[in-house]
């Protein structure tokens, strides 16, 4: 059956809550959003005309602060009605956005709030708050701090401080736009960078809606769909594709309670549609495979002939593949097997639209082979962010897809991916130097991936600035050895080392219950929390993970295992704040292991 889509056209919004008013007017008692209520403990609704008269109350009390136009107003709150009630007041009268990651460092906090001179905060609650007491004295230029949930009276003294809805206006009449234009700033979004402080990229209202527009003339979206938002909105991805683009499309947004009800609110909101990285779907592979190991041999039959024919039916429909009759048993397989696995994700999702890091292909494998559509696209923050993704009819899981329309793509001679995109920042914040260094005299995008393009798809192959060479001349990608390890399931946190040395070096946080699983199956003891250390028990280790890059050159092989107990999160400064190893850290982090090993 054909999806009816009421899409918006972007150049006829303009700005961001020029779309918001066009669908507004569409569609002004349509639900627009859901979110969980804590104090009654019942998930609220709220139509586009509700909204409209929530946002009119925010802009009312932002424009009594008397900021001027183009004034920067920091987000540090979790995925909500209020987040976008604030962003689209702020947008409708010119403000710029700034969002923060709720757990940010309160350095890069303060670097943030500084360079961006923030003028108003908005924070989640008093704990966050009370949590950033050694810096409030140094963030100076913000003059007014919002609370907007579990506000404790007398929590802080500070007279910058107000429960946001003591502060609200009550003038509901509609949101007015005004002092915004295309091609003006909407957002200095700050990329987290896994070395030094992070840079302020400035994006436009006409950056991220031909982003959202062009990604819905790839995926097709309809107002029935329903949206679950989960990933951070401070973070681009998230932001264009689970928050604007169903502005434009019409469709609906759900949020999750928070990142660990996650699987519990996907089965009790039934979504349509989610926006996700790949260590979602990785969670849920591993919870599918175990349950198929502790299964019977029927059973277990059963679920690998299941995903067989049903990946077979995949390439059949995609057109790369024959035609078998075995394909016609896909559909009593499907309420078998997939119908279960989707089941407990709410039982209606039709499309994940996955990015951030690569996924392993035998995952993505699974998921199409049990009939939900896995897209895989690829960007960067500084091009707002999509700049390719696999379209349903065309969907190869080994590639992050074509290029968008308009979008074009290109492998220099070093391999560095370079693209030409209308989605292109206007540059860094308060750094010029930093702005040419990405983007050439002739408008170029320098990604600093490594990519090559085959049948039209885009695929990474690495970080030019990643590749380890070793003391023998020999590159490795560490990206794609990592990756490979990963899919053992046994560790929760890797890093491959070797730069300037003979031989590869495995650091990693094992996930306990997995390890102590493969030491039973290789006939090791595992008392207590920790895991045998050493001798032939790491060995045996070693051997596996070996064995797993067996499609590598013979140099890419562990030597040296490093197991530790701390895990690599953005809290500790391990992981960037869209999980990405923060490789440096992490080397000055165990330099004294890491020098040991290569000196036994």
């Amino acid at each position: 059956m054909e999806r009816v889509t009421d899409y918006i056209d972007y150049k006829e919004a303009g700005t961001i809550p020029g779309l918001l008013e066009l669908r507004i007017k569409k569609n002004p008692g349509k639900l627009a959003y859901r979110q969980y209520d804590e104090p009654s403990g019942v998930w609220i609704e709220k139509t586009w005309g509700g909204m409209n008269r929530d946002i009119s109350c925010w802009q009312g009390a932002l424009e009594n602060e008397g900021f001027p136009p183009g004034a920067r107003i920091g987000l540090m709150v979790r995925n909500s009605m209020e987040w976008v009630q604030c962003d689209m007041a702020a947008l409708a009268s010119g403000f710029v956005v700034v969002p923060i990651f709720i757990k940010d460092s309160h350095d890069n906090i303060v670097h943030i709030a500084n360079d961006a001179q923030l003028k108003l905060l908005v924070v989640e609650d008093s704990d966050t708050w009370e949590s950033l007491r050694p810096i409030h004295d140094r963030i100076p230029t913000v003059v007014r701090v919002l609370i907007i949930r579990r506000f404790k009276e007398g929590a802080s003294r500070d007279p910058r401080v107000k429960y946001y809805e003591d502060w609200l206006c009550t003038d509901d009449s509609g949101m007015y736009v005004h002092d915004a234009a295309p091609d003006s700033p909407a957002t200095i979004v700050y990329t987290s960078g896994t070395t030094g402080l992070p840079k302020g990229v400035v994006l436009t209202h006409r950056n991220m809606l031909w982003n959202a527009h062009a990604g819905l003339r790839a995926v097709t979206v309809t107002p029935d769909d329903l949206f679950l938002s989960f990933l951070p909105l401070t973070h681009m991805f998230e932001r264009t594709v689970g928050y604007y683009l169903p502005i434009m499309s019409g469709s609906s947004v759900v949020y999750a309670r928070n990142v660990r009800t996650v699987a519990e609110d996907m089965a009790s909101q039934r979504p349509t549609v989610i926006v996700t990285v790949p260590l979602v779907f990785q969670r849920i592979y591993e919870r599918v495979t175990d349950e198929v190991a502790k299964a019977s041999p029927v059973k277990k039959w059963i679920f690998k002939t299941a995903v067989n024919i049903g990946y077979g039916a995949f390439l059949h429909g995609q057109g790369r593949g024959p035609w078998s009759p075995l394909y016609l048993l896909n559909p009593l397989l499907y309420s078998i097997v997939g119908k279960k696995i989707l089941g407990k994700m709410g039982g209606r999702l039709r499309l994940a639209v996955a990015g951030g890091a690569a996924l392993p292909e035998y995952i993505w494998r699974l998921f199409v082979a049990i009939g939900l559509p896995v897209i895989q696209g690829y960007g960067l923050t500084e091009t707002s962010p999509i700049l390719s993704c696999n379209r349903e009819g065309n969907n190869r899981g080994d590639t992050v897809g074509p290029p968008l329309d308009d979008v074009d793509i290109r492998i220099a001679k070093s391999g560095e991916i370079i693209a030409k995109t209308p989605g292109a920042m206007k540059g860094y914040w308060n750094n010029e130097e930093a702005t040419r260094k990405i983007i050439d005299a002739d408008g170029w995008v320098h990604t600093g991936d490594v990519g090559e393009i085959t049948n039209g798809h885009l695929k990474i192959t690495g970080r030019l600035k990643q590749i380890i060479v070793m003391s023998n001349g020999e590159k490795v990608p560490p990206d794609r050895v990592e990756a490979e390890i990963k899919s053992m399931g046994i560790f929760e946190n890797l890093m491959i080392y070797g730069e300037q040395k003979p031989f590869l070096l495995l650091l990693a946080k094992p996930l306990p219950d997995k390890l102590r699983q493969f030491a039973a199956e290789n006939g090791f003891a595992y008392e207590g929390e920790h895991p045998p250390h050493g001798g032939k028990f790491e060995e045996a280790l070693m051997v596996a993970v070996n064995a797993r890059l067996g499609g590598f050159p013979g140099y890419v092989r562990v030597k040296r295992m490093l197991l530790v107990d701390e895990s690599w999160l953005p809290e500790n400064g391990l992981l960037t704040t869209t999980l990405k190893l923060k490789r440096h850290v992490i080397e000055d982090r165990y330099r004294k292991e890491i020098d040991a090993a290569y000196t036994i």
